[in-house]
């Protein structure tokens, strides 16, 4: 037997009418799913029917700013209307086109970005249920679209509170597995609980998150040096330019680790800091002889998101190497933070115990603890684990391999134990986040399958779900797909039970394609 479905989150839609987005992170949020039931994969895709969604498309144009484009008011509009446009904007209602990911909380599944909206969506159907407001259950005006689930089912997840909830400070929430009202039809986020809040280091400027990681009893935030300029937002309409633009990295500062208990929301004394530089994912986490090991994907500056502007994606591979051959290739690198420290310890002293990593973390004169990390693997983004590994030591992850291009070309697997890795790549294909799911009689850890929804931009070339054999990591089998597919960002993984992966066909359902394909005018 083999049921599930893999439920996959991008942007879908660059124009509405005679006007496009600038940006690839603000296309319109295009939610598709791979249904496997006896053999046979379905293929589904709707547009997330976001409030942004229906007012673009009932304006036939877009009207709604996003990360990268701005949107001014109609230039048919009086002075009035524009002037009430301009108030508006001082304090920014964000946009709720939920594009990064899906999440869960309790038996909820929403579409998710970085805003303070998520949509509500049904898993099986796609069909959009209706918009939460995290700032109506919680106070926060951000939060990630990367959260943590514990073995019980439970969901942690961090956010920002930034304006009209008194002093700024990062929080840290959970959401119990069993939160879910059905019969009175209230949000998982209604029971949300705090674990603790985080105050910024610099008021006016908190460091941006993406991700962050969590252990069996921590939770590890990075304070980067990676920031958003308030005052920046604040006038970004006035100032005519994008709330992108209101994101720097300050390369001059340092980075701050903060280590959070799961259990009293208390954080660890220990001062834990390292150099600067830029992360938007973490890979995992897990504790280990009284120290905590993490491992993320680092840059050395915060050129990634200008690689995602509509412009730089047009250009032909050589002209695009040319033009950014000196941003920063993504690395994989594990810190590793010492635990208990001895009051006898001389400064300068490396209290890194593990045997199998270079990481060091240097006692300094004041208390304070250097960091330095060990660098695993580099060109590899999009990072994925066998989720039963999650918070415990592990030896695999999964990833895009990508070179001087927006576009990722092949599907690794690397093994952190002898630092070596497996490729798969096909020509002119483009593959999306791989996704592991476990054999259910799994004895080892790469025991089962890697998901990944690959497109081409030569029109010979189907779109197709490729099946690897996550151990040898060869293809087992692909499920090809007779219509547009578009490259995607992340995604859920409904409960999968499968035996063998031997016979793939595909049924493109109708009353989806025609949702679809205004995304291909």
């Amino acid at each position: 037997t083999q049921y599930g479905t893999l439920l996959r989150n991008g942007p879908g839609l660059f124009s509405v009418g005679n006007t496009s987005y600038k940006h690839w992170f603000d296309g319109m949020a295009l939610i598709h799913s791979f249904t496997f039931k006896d053999g046979d994969v379905f293929y589904k895709s709707k547009f997330l029917k976001s409030e942004t969604y229906k007012k673009n498309i009932a304006a036939n144009r877009i009207v709604v700013s996003e990360f990268g484009t701005m949107v001014y008011p109609d230039p048919c509009k009086n002075i009035f209307s524009k002037a009430f446009s301009y108030l508006m904007n001082a304090i920014p209602d964000f946009t709720d086109n939920n594009l990064i990911n899906i999440i869960r909380y309790g038996k909820d599944y929403y579409a998710s970005s970085e805003v303070n909206y998520i949509n509500q969506i049904d898993p099986l159907t796609l069909d959009t249920l209706g918009r939460t407001n995290y700032r109506n259950h919680i106070a926060i005006n951000l939060a990630t679209a990367h959260p943590h689930y514990d073995e019980e089912g439970n969901t942690y997840n961090m956010g920002t509170a930034i304006m009209n909830f008194g002093k700024p400070k990062y929080v840290i929430f959970k959401v119990p597995a069993n939160a879910t009202d059905k019969e009175k039809k209230k949000p998982a986020l209604g029971n949300v609980e705090q674990i603790c809040s985080i105050p910024f280091r610099s008021t006016l400027y908190p460091s941006y998150f993406h991700s962050f990681g969590m252990t069996e009893n921590y939770i590890v935030f990075v304070e980067q040096a990676f920031k958003l300029d308030i005052l920046k937002l604040a006038t970004a309409y006035f100032r005519d330019v994008n709330w992108g633009s209101c994101l720097k990295f300050d390369k001059d500062d340092i980075t701050l680790i903060h280590l959070v208990s799961r259990k009293t929301g208390k954080t660890v004394n220990a001062k834990y800091y390292a150099d600067a530089f830029v992360v938007f994912h973490h890979i995992n986490a897990y504790e280990e002889d009284s120290h905590v090991v993490f491992d993320l994907i680092t840059y050395q500056d915060s050129n990634l998101y200008d690689m995602f502007y509509i412009h730089n994606m047009k250009q032909d591979v050589d002209k695009f190497i040319e033009t950014n051959k000196d941003f920063s290739r993504p690395t994989c690198q594990r810190f590793v933070l010492p635990l208990n420290v001895d009051k006898e310890t001389p400064p300068d002293t490396n209290l890194v115990r593990l045997q199998d990593t270079t990481a060091k973390a240097m006692l300094k004169q004041d208390g304070s603890i250097y960091c330095t990390p060990d660098t695993i693997f580099e060109g590899l983004e999009l990072p994925g684990i066998n989720y039963k590994f999650n918070s415990k030591k592990y030896r695999y992850f999964y990833g895009t391999r990508v070179e001087w291009s927006p576009y990722p070309s092949k599907i690794a697997k690397v093994d952190i134990a002898t630092r070596t890795h497996q490729v798969w790549i096909e020509e002119e294909c483009y593959p999306s986040e791989p996704v592991f799911v476990a054999s259910p009689d799994a004895a080892e850890e790469d025991d089962g399958v890697i998901l990944s929804s690959v497109v081409s931009f030569n029109p010979q070339k189907p779109p197709f779900l490729v099946v690897l054999d996550a151990k040898s990591f060869k293809e087992i089998a692909r499920a090809t797909i007779d219509t547009a597919v578009h490259m995607d960002l992340h995604g859920f993984c409904l409960k999968y039970i499968y035996s063998e992966y031997k016979k793939f066909t595909i049924d493109h359902q109708l009353h989806c394609k025609n949702d679809f394909f205004q995304s291909c005018k």
